[in-house]
């Protein structure tokens, strides 16, 4: 049996299949240690200082408050009537959304600020479900089933949460979950500075 002897051209042909695969393999080093090591809290937003991105959500269906009125969906136009107010982009299927939302709660009842919903690409169901299971601190909920809501926004992922003053304009962003931890030094300072202006 002959053994096919390695030539150049096959060195060659192995060199330049190899280089693609540890450009890769190191660009997944990378993404993965700034992954690891960011704060994705301190994502800047292009958002912060303008107005609402204009808005018109419809309500969530069937959504009611404990004396069973309907829950309105809201538009840009309800963020400035001249109170702070908290925009939270959350889902039914969103685990980090499962732990934030006692701290929502907490947040209306340590605030008294309102706080909007934004149901994200969800099944109306399981967002009821959802809501009716882990409580409702949200003055209006509205729907953003095909994601355009959350484009204009900026939004890079579930849960985000936009702190809005009187006038409608962002003040202040924060990604990801909100913890005790943040809402005692991050949110609620951010609410009080925005009451200010």
């Amino acid at each position: 049996m002959r053994h096919r002897s390695t030539t150049g051209s096959d060195r060659w042909r192995s060199r330049a299949l190899a280089f693609p695969l540890a450009i890769f393999i190191i660009l997944v080093g990378v993404f993965a240690f700034a992954l690891r090591s960011g704060d994705p809290s301190k994502l800047p937003s292009a958002l912060i200082g303008k107005m609402a991105p204009a808005m018109e959500l419809q309500a969530l269906g069937g959504l009611t408050d404990a004396a069973g009125r309907p829950i309105a969906g809201f538009a840009s136009s309800d963020l400035a009537r001249g109170a702070v107010s908290v925009v939270n982009f959350w889902a039914s299927w969103c685990i980090p959304c499962v732990e934030e939302h006692p701290v929502l709660v907490m947040l209306k009842e340590r605030t008294g600020v309102s706080v909007y919903g934004v149901n994200y690409k969800d099944q109306p169901a399981a967002a009821r479900r959802f809501l009716g299971r882990y409580g409702n601190p949200y003055v209006a909920v509205g729907v953003d089933g095909n994601g355009r809501a959350a484009i204009e926004w900026g939004v890079y992922g579930m849960p985000e949460t936009f702190i809005v003053n009187g006038e409608g304009r962002i003040t202040y962003k924060h990604i990801g979950p909100i913890t005790e931890e943040a809402l005692d030094g991050r949110i609620i300072p951010a609410i009080r500075a925005a009451e200010r202006h």
